[in-house]
């Protein structure tokens, strides 16, 4: 038998790589909303303002992955609104219909979320088992 994995340095890992890939994409987004406006076919204001976003997501993440007691509640609303930032990626695709790569990039980057997602919910499934 596989030993269990540790739910707990398990989420602290996904909420890290979480809160680095929030940095990384908001960095880029407000960096180069511009050119990526012209390059995917979206409002460079929409880019923008969600790389903007992507900053206090990213310290509250962090913040969440440092925390040694009530896990639950913050990875359960970080998975929450990765879910979120998911359906409102689709939702920007069929409401603005930008480019095919403004299409991909989007579709792209809200799998990635949701795979976060999954991911956390399944770490709040490993610490319920392992603290029940």
């Amino acid at each position: 038998r596989r030993p269990m994995t540790n739910p707990i340095h398990f989420l602290r890992t996904v909420l890290t790589i979480d809160a680095a890939t929030c940095l990384a994409m908001g960095a880029l987004l407000v960096a180069a909303a511009g050119p990526l406006a012209g390059l995917l076919d979206l409002p460079a204001a929409l880019l923008f303002e969600a790389g903007l976003l992507l900053f206090p997501s990213a310290a509250f993440m962090l913040w969440a992955a440092r925390r040694t007691d009530r896990l639950e509640w913050p990875v359960r609303a970080i998975a929450l609104l990765n879910l979120g930032w998911t359906a409102a990626s689709f939702a920007v695709i069929a409401l603005l219909a930008p480019n095919t790569l403004g299409t991909a990039f989007l579709a792209a980057q809200a799998l990635a979320v949701a795979g976060l997602a999954a991911l956390e919910f399944h770490g709040l499934s490993l610490f319920r088992r392992a603290f029940a």
